[in-house]
């Protein structure tokens, strides 16, 4: 797993290993290593994508050296990353069931005489009398 990142392409959910910026002053596409930071003009890419990109006539595209598939999945620190979470994944324990507390309702208001009770957004009509 060499990202969290996945590619930018609706309906692919492979991980992003390029980032593809455009230099619209340039007519000029840049197809780079994936960007430490996700910026908000910028495209993930992932291994399938990056290869079949295209870019409009009269554009031109730069390729940058990408980093190889096997040397991401071998890096010490995603191995670390990786083994730090299958420890958390074993040690975490199972939750202990909540045992749910009885539901208490609030005592009921009786219906009585109208000039006694306090207005309030809900209240209870009789029929035959309306209300001033």
């Amino acid at each position: 797993m060499g990202s969290s990142r996945l590619c930018s392409r609706s309906a692919c959910r492979q991980p992003a290993i390029a980032t593809l910026t455009y230099v619209y002053a340039d007519s000029t596409a840049v197809l780079g290593p994936l960007a430490t930071f996700a910026e908000p003009h910028c495209y993930d890419l992932c291994t399938l994508h990056a290869e079949r990109l295209t870019v409009p006539l009269g554009w031109e595209v730069m390729r940058l050296a990408l980093p190889e598939q096997g040397r991401l999945r071998n890096d010490d620190l995603y191995a670390l990353a990786n083994a730090v979470r299958e420890n958390e994944a074993q040690a975490a324990p199972a939750p202990a069931a909540e045992v749910p507390a009885p539901r208490t309702s609030p005592p009921a208001i009786e219906p009585g005489n109208a000039q006694s009770m306090t207005r309030r957004h809900l209240r209870v009509l009789r029929e035959g009398k309306q209300e001033p």
